[in-house]
């Protein structure tokens, strides 16, 4: 079948459907398959009446739902668990550098003379995590977290948050953003959360009340959080969540774009094989559950 990859060059995507003996076309008139790179930065683009399958470069996918292109007159795949132990990777480095005060020390111009953030400073061992979402980053947090000796509590799609948020150390979100876990970290859950838990999002920045956030660091219901993603995004100069010791922030970088040619390339190939043989795809979307 005949493949468009655009706007940008994926050559170890490229490459991989080839040898699967998939077309490679210049304009997405010309084919039946889309896949989107999104690199460099573009616009996701209107699509002509041939294209039945468009490969989509992300796990999080609710930005093309919200704007209308995910529609089931064609099939649709993204990105899902493809990046999970990078993402996984990220997030213990967020969880990591809370939990042993480093925003704090890396903003002194100075070996300090106070040295009393040694007795904030604390370790995984003998704590709980709860994981919350089971795709590939949960899955692989649920191998990484063991090693420093802390117990994954693990929060599916049939299980509710609120009934661990105060049994547990750490919640990590890396969870799809849908209607149902929108603002699903909200008032309700920091209350419940121990005043010395730590937050870590590397799913979506609107899985988080961002107010909710403020004002539970601003009364010291929780004791930290780690964000890869915020609400808004970008997150705004003179926001209340920037300048926090407490609060480390990173601008959606636990996957990085250069990284996803190579991560993207078995996978879609794999796809093809399927798509081509009728079957349901590896990281087939699902329209009616919006992930």
């Amino acid at each position: 079948m005949k493949v468009y990859i655009g706007f940008g060059s994926y050559p170890q995507v490229e490459e991989a459907l080839r040898s699967e003996g998939a077309h490679i076309v210049d304009s997405l008139e010309a084919a039946d398959i889309f896949v989107f790179t999104q690199v460099p930065v573009r616009p996701f683009p209107k699509l002509p009446e041939n294209i039945q399958w468009v490969q989509l470069p992300f796990a999080g996918i609710n930005a093309y739902f919200r704007d209308g292109h995910i529609t089931p007159d064609r099939r649709w795949s993204n990105a899902s668990g493809i990046y999970g132990k990078q993402v996984a990777e990220s997030a213990m480095a967020l969880l990591l550098s809370l939990k042993h005060c480093i925003p704090h020390m890396v903003r002194t111009d100075s070996w300090p003379k106070d040295l009393s953030v040694d007795e904030s400073t604390s370790m995984l061992l003998g704590t709980r995590t709860a994981v919350v979402g089971m795709g590939g980053i949960g899955k692989a947090l649920e191998k990484i977290l063991p090693v420093f000796d802390s117990e994954v509590v693990p929060v599916g799609r049939n299980d509710r948050l609120i009934d661990v948020a105060g049994e547990v150390d750490h919640i990590i979100l890396c969870c799809p953003l849908t209607e149902e876990t929108k603002h699903m970290v909200n008032t309700e859950i920091f209350a419940a959360m121990k005043p010395s838990s730590l937050l870590i999002n590397v799913a979506r920045g609107e899985v988080v009340d961002t107010e909710a956030l403020v004002a539970a660091l601003n009364s010291g219901q929780i004791a930290g959080a780690g964000l890869d993603v915020t609400d808004p995004e970008p997150l705004p100069d003179g926001h209340p969540l920037w300048g926090r010791s407490n609060v480390v922030i990173t601008p959606h970088t636990a996957n990085t774009l250069h990284t996803m040619d190579a991560f993207l390339a078995p996978v879609v190939a794999e796809n093809y094989r399927r798509f081509i043989r009728g079957e349901r795809m590896l990281t087939e979307v699902d329209p009616s559950r919006g992930y």
